[in-house]
């Protein structure tokens, strides 16, 4: 029986009551779900709701759950990533940097998976290597020349690297095919041709899970949307999709009591009572072919901006930041034109920022906790150019203290703290010296309640002090605790700027499921 092949009426893939923790903490809940041959099924999921957890149980990355996998009727050990793949179950994962192999040709990264495994010929050389790389490419009518075949795979720019791993996970004919943000890096005309393909893939009896933030997509791919909230499974449909019901079920009401806390720790604003205008852009265009946009960040006032992924949210952060700056419109800091055209000019503005992926912007391993924090402000730390150690360590004992940052001590290496404790660090660097705007993107990615609140705190102590904050999150509920002020964006453009009331829960969610 072939990777597709199962008996009639059989799921390709069936989890029953699968769950797991990581440390005591409950990441999966008693998820029960099947995925039937020839289906689409969209797995939605704000961030930290166990959608990553789910997806390495099935690659066989994580091994130690609960619960049972079933692979065509037949329990499945699932104890490798090699042992998913010999029994139908590819992924292609979000960070396309692990699934590349530098130092290899494109060709050689094409046919990998053969090379490893010695399938079929176990001799292959370089002219077979490029005759079946060849064949491989014209799965997905990439048109690649066996000059690029042969280039060092570094050379491909991101979008064609995700279109390598694609094709490479095509080629085995896969059972189950799971797809973890497969856009996020193509263009439009390469998206396109990426949903042509899961519509064949579909026609062709393979089973797809599809894992997107962008609903429009799933609306026009999935034949099923499941959606998953702190671990547990809390929406199961079929099409035509209620979108309302399925955000709700994502960003979930909070309880009563908690409503109530958040609201009373949030300062009361409605626009009127905000200060002077610290930064200012105009004409600022996220994306090519969309409308341009205008925002003013103010003293006294915490802005939220929530988006689902492709938002706009980083690409708006990283252009205030300096590192991927604004090609059009203009922006001013108090008055006077700022254009940083890298981050050091926007930390020596006042300007801190809070990138969303702490792996790639944020930490360096090997250095110590307080080293990292200490980074962006080494010249205020030194004297006659040597760095002042006991002020580093003090930081570090500081940011310790006030985020809760389970660890050792300040000296332990960054790279040993868990990814919430990660992350605590990365929002303790930036609030280790008062900026004149601070930019959160994604702070609360694996922070536990107790963490975010202090954050919150010291968020809206700034904005009163006279700095403007901006916190950009996908999470409503994020965004509802922190901000005076709720921004909606959705593909580059604003679709809603409102304070109070006008900023309550529900339209929030409406004009999100609109923008669709």
């Amino acid at each position: 029986m072939s990777p597709t092949e199962a008996p009639e009426g059989v799921p390709a893939v069936a989890l029953t009551d699968v769950s797991m923790a990581f440390g005591g903490k409950t990441v999966l809940a008693s998820v029960t779900l099947d995925i039937a041959p020839g289906s689409v099924v969209a797995l939605l999921g704000a961030n930290g709701a166990g959608k990553s957890t789910l997806i390495k149980i099935l690659s066989g990355v994580h091994t130690d759950h609960g619960g049972e996998v079933r692979v065509a009727g037949a329990p499945a050990a699932l104890q490798s990533p090699l042992a998913a793949r010999q029994l139908g179950i590819q992924t292609v994962h979000q960070r396309i940097g692990e699934g590349i192999v530098p130092g290899l040709s494109v060709a050689e990264n094409l046919v990998f998976e053969e090379l490893a495994q010695k399938r079929g010929n176990p001799f292959l050389n370089g002219r077979r290597v490029l005759e079946r790389a060849r064949e491989i490419q014209a799965g997905l009518d990439l048109g690649w020349s066996d000059a690029l075949l042969r280039r060092d795979v570094t050379e491909l720019g991101i979008s064609d690297r995700q279109l390598l791993i694609l094709a490479r996970a095509l080629a085995t004919r896969p059972r189950l095919l799971i797809l973890d943000e497969p856009t996020s890096a193509l263009s439009a005309a390469e998206a396109e041709r990426l949903f042509a393909l899961v519509e064949k893939m579909r026609d062709d009896g393979i089973a797809v899970l599809y894992v997107s933030h962008r609903l429009g997509e799933i609306d026009a791919l999935a034949d099923r949307l499941v959606v998953l909230r702190d671990g547990r499974l809390t929406e199961d449909q079929a099409k035509p999709f209620d979108w309302d019901s399925a955000l709700r079920a994502m960003l979930q009401q909070w309880p009563a009591r908690q409503a109530q806390e958040a609201t009373t720790a949030r300062p009361v604003a409605h626009g009127d009572g905000a200060g002077d205008v610290i930064l200012s852009l105009r004409g600022v265009r996220l994306f090519e072919g969309r409308a341009p946009l205008d925002l003013d960040l103010r003293t006294g006032e915490v802005t939220g901006v929530v988006g689902l992924l492709g938002a706009g949210k980083t690409e708006l952060a990283r252009g205030l930041f300096g590192a991927e700056p604004f090609t059009t419109g203009s922006t001013e800091l108090d008055g006077t034109p700022y254009a940083p055209k890298r981050p050091s000019d926007a930390i020596r503005a006042g300007i801190h920022l809070v990138p969303e992926d702490r792996h790639a912007d944020a930490l360096v391993p090997g250095w110590s906790l307080a080293q990292n924090i200490s980074l962006p402000f080494l010249k205020s730390l030194s004297r006659a150019g040597l760095v002042q150690r006991s002020k580093e360590d003090a930081l570090g004992r500081d940011t310790i203290e006030a985020l809760g940052v389970v660890a050792r001590d300040e000296h332990s290496a960054v790279e040993e703290l868990s990814g919430g404790n990660q992350q605590k660090v990365v929002v303790g660097r930036w609030l280790a010296e008062t900026p004149r705007v601070l930019i959160l993107d994604e702070p609360f990615r694996g922070v536990d309640i107790g963490a975010r609140r202090d954050i919150g705190r010291r968020a809206r102590t700034l904005a009163a002090d006279g700095a403007a904050v901006l916190v950009l999150s996908a999470d409503v509920d994020e965004v509802l605790e922190i901000a005076d002020r709720v921004v909606v964006l959705a593909a580059g453009e604003i679709h809603l700027d409102a304070y109070g009331e006008d900023a309550e829960r529900d339209r929030v969610i409406q004009t999100i499921s609109a923008s669709v």
